[in-house]
């Protein structure tokens, strides 16, 4: 449940630290040198895309200069040459409209001419519609180079997920590491399919937009520029004061979604507890977290666009004013006008776009910095390159002088000590907290040891790979765990081959389940959910120990199977059990002391070291801690008869 505990574990950690969007964005850059071919076919498609729209306005400059040229030119006597016709104009005292006409190729006498002004047309739209194939085949490029990278990402975290320890994942809420996992790499997806091309086009396009001003006319272009430091300046004003926020959504959407799936994974026992109005108002903080940290960070960078928008407005203004000045001075022709106003206009558009992208680009550059954190976390110490492995398994296990501990401060096992045959049964009891659990943990290797060692069949298990040590190693838990599919692929899951049908039946009356699978109205292809939804919690402890069967193991953990089921049940799990455990050394954590009268050596375990050990006749004559659990259980049992 979402107390205070798990909302402390949820707020401690990496996760606190600020982010670095500079080394966090360069590393999502580096994400995409496998696709480096890929980017440069892109790349070039976008240079041409751009290169041909920005020549465009040039091209429809020339065309309006046909077509003022023809006015003028039909407006004029023929027979005359320009400079005739201009010199007259000086001599009436239109010295200014001569100025202004200087510029314009016109012939007196001459209309507009179609056929020219229809040609410059005609390729104008051929320019603009290569440009936008090549833009088309760009954008394709760049969603498959963003989802390819996307997929390595997803696999990188899945293999990470798997090689961390146990102990990230105790530290941690499921619901936030799931958040990572999913929505934050999403997030990274989205904001990298609607960014990367577009920002790419963009500064390119400001670059040969601003080659193109120049080549038109260097002072307007010098004009242009006026205002590039206050995009500047807005735009990293605006993105420092937005870049926190995205960091805090992200963190709290993580926080939100582990809330929400804790709730719905104990449904039941919020509503036995009578808590569903603590978790609403739990579920109202968080929500009211993320929307506040959600609104500032869009509202900040939303800021950016209108911002950038009366930047470009002011530019245009100064672009249109000294333009008609240059006009009217005859410096210019009305068409390089009308093509710089266009390209002050395409100039004011990608700085526009690149900083209203800036939201996008601080969004995933948060959810790359915390997908980054769960790929640095340190991982479980990795197999011996050279791996040893037992010549023949048979179940010899072996701790020699073991310590451990959680917390480097608090000792919890220290000098443990026990030899374990082939075949024989070992159970261990004791008090909860007194490491138990921690000792199968040990070896399953879910934890290493932290002093001595422990020995399978004479080989020691640090030395052996992982796979190898727990491919002999059968486990059913108190918790059972199904997931979404048939009965029979859940039975199945403990092979690491593939099973035939009839050895799926077969194990599963070994463990008493077949009976009732074969009530379910589809038998063994009865689907069921991860929670086992349809079937009883006895019935769904029968499945795992018909799991069991089915991997065959030398050595078999049993962890209090029995503690939350029926009588009738319990029996027929004590059976499948006992059945199970026939010929294999089996490891028993248990409560009730009833289960293990049989054992060959029961531990009695004490704040992680084993306070006593033998048969159960031989520790209830001793009268020592045993006794005292067995009592203790028994005068509970006559309590409750009573």
């Amino acid at each position: 449940m979402a107390g205070p505990m798990g909302r402390m574990m949820a707020g401690t950690g990496p996760e606190n630290r600020s982010i670095d969007f500079k080394v966090s964005g360069r590393r999502l850059l580096a994400q995409f040198k496998p696709e480096r071919l890929t980017l440069y076919a892109m790349l070039f498609c976008v240079v041409l895309s751009v290169g041909l729209n920005v020549v465009g306005p040039k091209i429809l400059g020339q065309a309006t200069d046909l077509v003022f040229a023809g006015i003028i030119g039909r407006q004029m006597p023929s027979g005359a040459s320009k400079e005739e016709v201009l010199a007259s104009m000086r001599e009436r005292g239109d010295g200014q409209v001569a100025d202004m006409l200087r510029s314009t190729d016109f012939t007196p006498g001459e209309g507009i001419d179609f056929t020219a002004v229809g040609h410059v047309l005609l390729f104008a739209v051929g320019v603009f519609l290569v440009a936008g194939l090549l833009m088309a085949v760009a954008t394709r490029l760049v969603n498959r180079t963003v989802n390819r990278t996307m997929f390595r990402m997803r696999e990188d975290v899945q293999t990470k997920l798997s090689r961390l320890p146990l102990s990230y994942f105790d530290k941690r809420q499921r619901g936030e590491v799931l958040s990572r996992a999913t929505n934050d790499i999403d997030n990274i997806g989205q904001t990298l399919q609607q960014s990367m091309g577009q920002l790419i086009n963009s500064l390119l396009t400001i670059i040969g937009v601003l080659a193109m001003m120049f080549w038109v006319s260097w002072l307007l272009a010098l004009v242009a520029l006026v205002t590039v430091p206050l995009s500047f300046v807005v735009a990293t004003r605006v993105g420092k004061r937005s870049q926190p926020h995205f960091v805090q959504q992200w963190r709290t959407t993580g926080k939100l979604n582990a809330h929400i799936e804790e709730m719905y994974t104990g449904h039941n026992l919020v509503k036995v507890f009578g808590r569903q109005d603590e978790s609403a108002a739990q579920f109202a903080e968080q929500n009211e977290a993320l929307y506040e940290a959600g609104f500032k960070a869009q509202f900040n960078s939303g800021v950016m666009q209108p911002l950038m928008m009366f930047v470009s407005n002011i530019n245009y203004v100064l672009v249109a004013v000294v333009g008609g000045l240059r006009v009217a001075s005859g410096s210019l022709s009305i068409g390089d006008v009308q093509a710089f106003i266009q390209y002050s206009r395409q100039f004011s558009m990608p700085l526009t776009q690149v900083a209203s992208m800036a939201n996008l680009v601080q969004s995933g550059v948060a959810s790359a910095e915390r997908i980054f954190e769960l790929l640095d976390a340190e991982e479980q110490e990795a197999d011996p390159v050279s791996s040893a492995k037992p010549e023949e398994l048979r179940g010899r296990v072996a701790l020699e002088h073991v310590s451990f501990r959680y917390d480097p401060e608090k000792p919890l096992i220290e000098d443990l000590s026990l030899k374990v045959e082939p075949g024989h049964t070992v159970a261990i009891v004791g008090p909860t907290g007194a490491g138990k659990t921690t000792l199968v943990n040990l070896l399953m290797r879910f934890y290493d040891v932290s002093g001595g060692r422990i020995t399978l069949d004479g080989v020691d298990i640090a030395r052996m790979s992982r796979d190898d040590l727990r491919a002999g190693i059968g486990m059913v838990l108190q918790d059972t765990w199904l997931f979404g599919g048939t009965i029979a692929e859940n039975i199945a899951y403990g092979a690491s081959r593939e099973v035939t049908p009839g050895e799926i039946e077969e194990a599963a009356r070994a463990a008493h389940a077949d009976r009732f699978i074969r009530t379910l109205p589809d038998g063994y292809d009865t689907v069921i959910d991860d929670e086992g939804s349809g079937v009883s919690a006895g019935e769904k402890q029968l499945i795992t120990i018909a799991r069991a069967f089915l991997s065959d193991p030398v050595i078999l953990v049993l962890d209090e199977a029995t503690s939350s089921v029926d009588t009738r049940t319990e029996v027929l799990i004590q059976k499948a059990m006992a059945k199970l455990a026939h010929g294999r050394t089996s490891f028993v954590i248990a409560h009730r002391l009833s289960t293990i009268r049989d054992a060959d050596t029961i531990l009695v375990m004490e704040n992680g070291s084993i306070v006593e050990q033998g048969t159960h006749t031989d520790l209830l004559t001793a009268d020592g801690a045993y006794a005292r659990l067995y009592k203790a259980q028994f005068a509970q049992a006559v309590a409750e008869v009573d």
